[in-house]
């Protein structure tokens, strides 16, 4: 009886140990993969958040090959690029059970983009009511599941260094223990399907620091952890027309804050209650040392918990923000992340936040100011 169960406890300790010794290797790999993912772009409004217009004509006008190779000369060196869950689920399906015309316009931008050097994020980038139906009940994580098993398995043929699978985009699940659960099972179905590829994880709600800090780091040790940055949002969110109703008032607001420009932009507000929240903005003293520190929180997050960041979205919106404090902000978000050896993708290449303009099918006009703020081209 004594030499069964000394046998038993030889058995599960080294069952264990291999357990540890695989965590181990996944870290390790997690950790140089990440090196990949230094310095990127988000590839928005293009297959996901378009209006439902993913027809080929407009996708193909909206970024087009000359589009990916400007990002790769730009220094950029991987491209987050958003994907929409319902066009890849809709018929008529291909053998792999991803709609068949639709993937094969991802695969020719994929492969277009590793054919350029670039690193790709793979991230499923949902709209309600999908994201919803993860709320509660079982449907909406079922159908997740079964989508990313999918989707893995069609890309673990690309090379695992430079293709990366990122859960859900922001996922709002409010509840933060109900996520790590949707989370760990979706990432369950990934390794299976995709056994070499490294996951890219992210906390409850709209994946901001403080979510990061409400997360435990999955079993599974090939993943990186990701947050999203756009502290303060009266600052990067003036002018937009989501959100808070009360930024749509607003532009011109300054970065760094000061109080001697408060009155003037108070007045632009035209409720009590918001022009309170707005005055917090210039009373917070908002700086580059303010955004160190609070990013310094998730890297200590990281360092604690031994795993791998990056900040896959940060930016400013552009249209009623001035030009030199945009470049402020953009520059102390950059230089806080790599000073502490966190890699980030900014948000985003065309859109209202970007780092070019363009018109569809048009060559791209680079930003040249947004370019030094993110300290590319040196």
């Amino acid at each position: 009886m004594r030499l069964r169960v000394c046998c038993l406890a030889i058995l599960l300790a080294m069952g264990f140990t291999a357990a540890a010794q695989d965590h181990a290797a996944g870290v390790q790999t997690a950790v140089a993969r990440a090196q990949h993912l230094r310095r990127g772009v988000n590839a928005a409004e293009w297959f996901a958040q378009s209006a439902n217009d993913y027809s080929a004509a407009r996708t193909g006008r909206y970024i087009d090959a000359a589009d990916i190779a400007l990002i790769a000369k730009l220094g950029f060196d991987h491209v987050r690029l958003s994907i929409d869950a319902v066009p890849l689920e809709q018929w008529p399906r291909g053998a792999d059970g991803l709609n068949a015309e639709f993937v094969a316009r991802l695969d020719t931008v994929v492969d277009t983009m590793l054919a350029d050097g670039l690193a790709v994020e793979i991230d499923l980038h949902p709209e309600d009511p999908y994201k919803q139906q993860l709320q509660s009940g079982d449907y909406g994580v079922d159908r997740m599941t079964m989508l990313w098993r999918r989707l893995a398995a069609h890309y673990a043929g690309r090379d695992p260094e430079r293709v990366f699978f990122e859960v859900m985009n922001e996922p709002e699940v409010h509840d933060p223990y109900r996520w790590a659960g949707i989370q760990a099972r979706v990432a369950a179905a990934i390794r299976e399907a995709a056994p070499r590829n490294t996951i890219i994880a992210t906390g409850p709600n709209y994946s901001d620091i403080v979510d990061l800090l409400a997360m435990h780091p999955l079993a599974d040790g090939n993943v990186i952890y990701t947050f999203h940055f756009y502290d303060p949002h009266e600052f990067t969110h003036q002018g937009a027309g989501w959100g808070e109703l009360w930024w749509s008032y607003t532009h011109g607001i300054p970065y760094p804050a000061t109080e001697a420009s408060m009155a003037e932009s108070l007045r632009q507000v035209p409720d009590s209650q918001s022009r309170y929240k707005l005055e917090g903005y210039f009373l917070d003293h908002w700086d580059a040392h303010r955004i160190r520190l609070l990013i310094d929180e998730a890297a200590a997050w990281g360092r604690t918990n031994g795993v791998p960041l990056i900040c896959n979205e940060f930016g400013a919106y552009r249209e009623h923000t001035e030009e030199a404090s945009r470049m402020n902000w953009l520059h102390d978000v950059r230089t806080a992340l790599e000073a502490d050896g966190i890699g980030w993708a900014m948000w985003d290449y065309r859109g209202g936040f970007g780092v070019v303009r363009k018109e569809d099918g048009q060559p791209a006009k680079v930003d040249e100011k947004v370019v030094a703020a993110l300290g590319l081209g040196k």
